[in-house]
């Protein structure tokens, strides 16, 4: 039988440290594998390279498909671009997966029961990294939400369930106020959830579902969300179970795959011998299960468990009273591999399925929806602070087919009938719609950017106001 070839990045910081722990325990549970070793990160971002990383490391990545990571460094200044999310978006690595699993009472934790996973979107949302200084007091960060991201990730999310044997899956968002962004993600949560109708589901909006993680994790099971929201939420789950240093996380693509801790690469005490190598364990088991090592995986699973529960512990979860043995990196590494073949008394052992394969069909495009054009948001740079005054200074601009219809500033309406009380910066979205009877054109739009110049307008930029099928899809203004 061929090994399987997997990717190594050994990082920064305790990076090295780390992933030589783990590749020692994978080497002594007799993991089926060989490994190709490529450099990312600082080291090769303050070499020259803007990206952190070679284009033969790349090769290197796309042809074995798999990469076991350990943390890495972005320098600070400079204006460089987290490696971390360029793989995930090069790679189309959409899917972030984080099990957040208590381990009480070894680890101390307010919450026993907790054994919940994270299902986080990892390409799009704010995540984009698109934003724009366009006034001297308003900068924005676009904030995209596609359908096809949207089903890739809620789809994996109830595969997950239904094959882990999950009960529960949970979506949140923030479709209350972001009624187009969030609002086409929960309806695509919608439209798959009736696919599984033996699987419950729900959804939350995101700050008080945050606020019942932090509170009774317990009570969810999967919870599946845009990429911001599942970014800080994983964190906070992973910390309340005892410690954000012991999880692990998976990044899923179609194609490729990676995994890795969660933490960061922790310079402050690099080189000291002292770090947990546990996130990254954790990374190493979620390529073994998804590799097809799934005996492997549990192996070395079971011998962690059964290590935590001997309280043989690493100073970050080290508790008098609870931990037997403080133990350094080499230390806890020498302990899991003396108990490969354990299992654990106390914690739950781990049986991973051996046909554990998600269904996931590559997205197949919607028949087209018939567009039409509305009308357009022209955003204005102006130093005023009246809309009255702004909305006279913007009356040229008028035609027979084309009239202003409202000013917000920062998405709150303040023409026609805004109040004096409303504080205005320096930023107008000013919403020009079509006279009853015409059908708006994109001609409509240059003749009013034009005029907009003629009379000194500071137009910054514009935003189309379509229609699909008939329904109107932009946002009105607050208080509108």
């Amino acid at each position: 039988m061929v090994k399987k070839r997997i990717t190594v990045a050994k990082g920064d910081g305790i990076g090295p440290e780390i992933m030589d722990a783990t590749l020692e325990i994978l080497k002594a549970a007799g993991a089926d594998i060989e490994i190709d070793e490529i450099e990312v990160g600082e080291k090769v971002y303050l070499s020259g390279n803007s990206s952190g990383i070679s284009s033969e490391a790349w090769d290197t990545i796309r042809e074995n498909k798999v990469l076991l990571k350990a943390p890495i460094t972005t320098p600070q200044g400079g204006g460089y671009k987290s490696l971390n999310v360029s793989m995930r978006k090069s790679l189309g690595l959409y899917a972030n997966v984080r099990p957040c699993i208590s381990l009480h009472p070894y680890v101390k934790t307010k919450h026993p029961e907790m054994d919940i996973v994270i299902i986080r979107e990892n390409e799009e949302d704010l995540y984009a990294g698109i934003e724009h200084q366009q006034t001297d007091e308003v900068i924005q960060c676009l904030k995209l939400i596609s359908r096809p991201g949207s089903e890739k990730i809620i789809r994996y999310a109830f595969e997950y369930a239904k094959v882990y044997g999950r009960k529960k899956v949970t979506c949140f968002s923030k479709d209350n106020i972001m009624k187009q962004t969030d609002g086409l993600f929960h309806e695509v949560f919608n439209e798959i959830a009736a696919e599984y109708p033996e699987i419950e589901n729900e959804h939350w909006i995101v700050d008080i579902g945050a606020a019942k993680v932090a509170d009774t994790p317990e009570y969810f099971d999967v919870i599946v969300m845009p990429n911001l929201y599942g970014d800080v939420i994983s964190d906070i789950a992973a910390q309340i179970t005892g410690s954000v240093g012991m999880g692990g996380s998976s990044n899923i693509g179609q194609v490729c795959s990676m995994f890795e801790a969660i933490h960061g690469s922790a310079p402050m005490i690099a080189g000291q011998g002292i770090a947990n190598p546990s996130g990254l364990i954790q990374g190493a088991v979620m390529m073994l299960t998804h590799i097809g090592e799934s005996d492997c995986a549990e192996k070395i699973q079971n011998a962690w468990l059964a290590t935590i529960e001997d309280g043989i512990h690493t100073g970050d979860i080290y508790k008098e009273g609870t931990s037997k043995q403080l133990v350094n990196t080499k230390e806890f590494t020498k302990a899991v591999i003396e108990r490969l073949g354990k299992q654990p008394k106390l914690l739950k052992g781990v049986e991973y399925r051996k046909d554990a394969v998600l269904n996931l069909p590559e997205y197949v495009k919607k028949p087209q929806k018939k567009k039409e054009l509305r009308g357009v948001d022209i955003f204005v740079h102006w130093n005023g602070t009246d809309a009255n005054e702004l909305a006279a200074m913007l009356s040229p601009l008028d035609t027979d087919h084309v009239s202003l219809s409202m000013i917000t500033n920062r998405g709150l309406k303040v023409w026609p009938n805004g109040f004096p009380e409303t504080f205005c910066t320096d930023h107008w979205r000013c919403r020009y719609k079509p006279k009853e009877g015409y059908s708006m054109r994109k001609s409509d739009i240059i003749a009013l950017l034009v005029k907009a110049e003629e009379h000194h307008i500071d137009s910054i930029k514009t935003e189309n106001l379509y229609s699909f099928d008939g329904v109107e899809a932009y946002s009105l203004g607050q208080g509108q």
